[in-house]
């Protein structure tokens, strides 16, 4: 509109040309000052103006008053043209907590529907969450997320991650093959296991879980008949006490633990048996090993929202590091949010994509505080906790090659240091290897050092591999995701006997405070897609509210 105005004018004289040039400098500046809009233009009429300022000192003092009635008359209606602009395409103003996954899947969701006054307040000082990569011995880890599950499926369906990892980013990824873990399960005194025997396991615990699968079927979708995994093994397996020799134990946490990250006598059977990820995307998983790190999609999804420079960084001022939100007061007028540093945050609505950890502790108050069937809602689920223990070592000691890359430590002490990996194929030449922990296990191992956790692992890996010179570990990585006050846990997990009614109550906004993440995904919790998918819905939800004035958001009954 600038632009063109400027062209009519300048068909009259040099002077009242100029004369104009010097209004819509003040013009420019009001505007900017009021949206951040035609900042271009203003600079443009800034430069014609001093170049021909000359002109202007030379009118008449009549010829100047008759112009400046003009010019107030055009600057209302510009204004006025201004402003209805502006809150057609703007609209509400919306905070975002936590620049994770789902607050970035929110916020791209509400920016792709015009709801583009966004501020986004992220706790840390960079945006991911828990996709995160941290540089140890030379080469960028992922501590958080890392694979992608559920690929290849046969039934028409897309895991939505994975084209924006193989396809669009080209993300080094890598197939995970578990199907030689017979070959590679090691005795607590060292020296590896029959494989035949081990396959026997495996074979027993596959036909265990899929007899709860049938059962898991004929259950009352209500989750009134739920019963935990472990309850299901003792049913068909008749173990009192379910699997309890070594290999049954290592070969059930691994089926489940390293899954879910908790143990089957917590995890519901009807929510998990199918898992909807696999059964609705396909059986397969692809571990992310990029130096830009699987941070890289929220990062690729963040670029098509907010403005970056040449080199991809962000720099649009929506985005807020280092601010940690403690307080969110909600009325009907609209929500404050108040941060760590003493700021004040005003906005119509605000969604809250903190981890289910975070809401359970008391880092962020709600005013008034939220009502009891969201809390209710909020504490029925649990916040597990996985933990990826990366080791760098001198020298090799392991076996390598096809079928080697995951080995199993049958230990005695169910979860004790028991899944490994190797990276020959990932990181070749680091010589760096994965263990994983979950749960209690976890939580001890973030109240101690480092150094003993080194020591406990250094016992294990010489027990396991008596007749090898086994060095002693360079470099240890241990994420502390449960200690840490921004997340307190890696990922949420199914308890016994909630369905989509408990769901809906997680998920469902109370006045004008929305929730999202993988913990608000009814089939998907727990993943990067679970993450990804929730914060569209969630935005979705508040769409509705803001634009379609559809702001009731209705909870089926557990039992209709």
């Amino acid at each position: 509109m600038l632009r063109e105005y400027y062209t009519r004018t300048n068909t009259h004289t040099s002077t009242y040309t100029s004369h104009y040039i010097y209004v819509w400098v003040t013009l420019c500046a009001y505007i900017v000052r009021s949206a951040s809009i035609y900042r271009g233009q203003c600079i443009h009429f800034k430069l014609l103006y001093r170049e021909r300022s000359t002109s202007v000192r030379e009118m008449s003092s009549s010829t100047s008053s008759a112009l400046v009635v003009v010019v107030a008359a055009v600057l209302l209606a510009l204004t006025l043209a201004q402003h209805g602009s502006l809150a057609a395409t703007v609209g509400p103003r919306v905070i975002v907590v936590g620049a994770g996954m789902s607050g970035i899947s929110a916020a791209k969701r509400l920016s792709d529907a015009g709801i583009t006054d966004l501020l986004i307040l992220e706790a840390t000082d960079h945006i991911g969450g828990r996709m995160h990569k941290k540089n140890f011995a030379g080469i960028n880890v992922e501590v958080g997320a890392n694979w992608v599950e559920g690929v290849n499926s046969n039934r028409g369906k897309m895991n939505p991650i994975w084209p924006i990892v193989n396809s669009t980013l080209k993300l080094r990824n890598f197939r995970s093959d578990f199907d030689y873990l017979a070959q590679n399960v090691y005795k607590e005194d060292g020296g590896l296991y029959d494989e035949d025997y081990v396959q026997k396991r495996i074979d027993r615990a596959d036909s265990v879980e899929e007899l709860g699968e049938k059962l898991s079927g004929t259950l009352h979708a209500s989750g009134r008949d739920d019963m935990s995994i472990l309850a299901m093994q003792r049913l068909y397996d008749h173990q009192p006490n379910g699997p309890a020799t070594p290999v049954d134990m290592v070969v059930d946490y691994y089926k489940y633990d390293y899954e879910f990250a908790e143990p089957p006598r917590v995890t519901s059977l009807q929510n998990v048996v199918p898992l909807p990820t696999f059964s609705d995307f396909g059986d397969d998983v692809y571990f992310v090993a990029d130096q830009r790190g699987y941070e890289a999609v929220v990062y690729y999804l963040a670029g098509q929202f907010l403005k970056t420079d040449r080199s991809g960084k962000i720099v649009d001022p929506r985005l807020q590091l280092n601010k940690v939100v403690r307080e969110i007061n909600y009325s009907p007028g609209g929500v404050t949010v108040k941060t760590e540093d003493n700021s004040v945050y005003r906005a119509d609505y605000v969604m809250v994509s903190a981890s289910l950890g975070v809401l359970q502790s008391a880092l962020i108050q709600f005013k008034p505080q939220l009502p009891a069937w969201k809390v209710t809602a909020i504490y029925q689920f649990d916040m597990a906790v996985y933990t990826k223990i990366f080791l760098k070592f001198p020298k090799k000691f392991w076996p390598e090659g096809k079928g080697r890359e995951f080995f199993l430590y049958a230990s005695s002490r169910r979860g004790y240091y028991g899944v490994w990996q190797e990276f020959e194929k990932q990181y070749p030449g680091a010589n760096v290897l994965l263990v994983t922990v979950t749960d209690e296990e976890s939580r001890r191992i973030e109240q101690q050092s480092d150094n003993q956790t080194k020591a406990e692992i250094m016992q294990v890996l010489r027990k396991m591999f008596p007749g090898k010179d086994v060095p002693d570990a360079t470099d240890i990585l241990v994420p502390r995701w449960w200690s840490d006050r921004f997340y307190k846990g890696t990922f949420s997990n199914w308890p016994i006997g909630v369905n989509r009614y408990e769901y809906d109550q997680l998920r469902a906004p109370v006045g004008r405070v929305y929730f999202t993440g993988e913990h608000t995904s009814e089939h998907y919790n727990g993943y990067v897609h679970g993450a990804y998918l929730s914060g569209i819905d969630s935005a979705e939800i508040l769409i509705n509210c803001a634009q379609k004035k559809m702001c009731k958001y209705h909870v089926q009954g557990k039992y209709d």
